[in-house]
């Protein structure tokens, strides 16, 4: 069960260091990076209903040792 809190907390990191990139990166690089937030809120909401989440994939991926999260099923 610890595992599964380290995967995710590794979770929220990723997609919170993802928003938190694109909203200063389009304040001072682009503004087009704020659809990179857009991108990640909108898979937010669909994974519930898809039951997929790609960062959730790419954990699953990296940490064999733990119950897969959302893997589609």
């Amino acid at each position: 069960m610890e595992k599964n809190i380290s995967k995710v907390r590794a979770h929220d990191a990723i997609v919170g260091m993802t928003y938190l990139v694109s909203i200063v990166g389009s304040m001072f690089v682009s503004t087009n990076l704020i659809y990179l937030a857009i991108g990640v809120g909108f898979l937010q909401i669909i994974s519930p209903f898809t039951k997929f989440c790609p960062v959730y994939f790419i954990l699953n991926k990296m940490m064999p040792d733990t119950e897969p999260i959302q893997n589609g099923k």
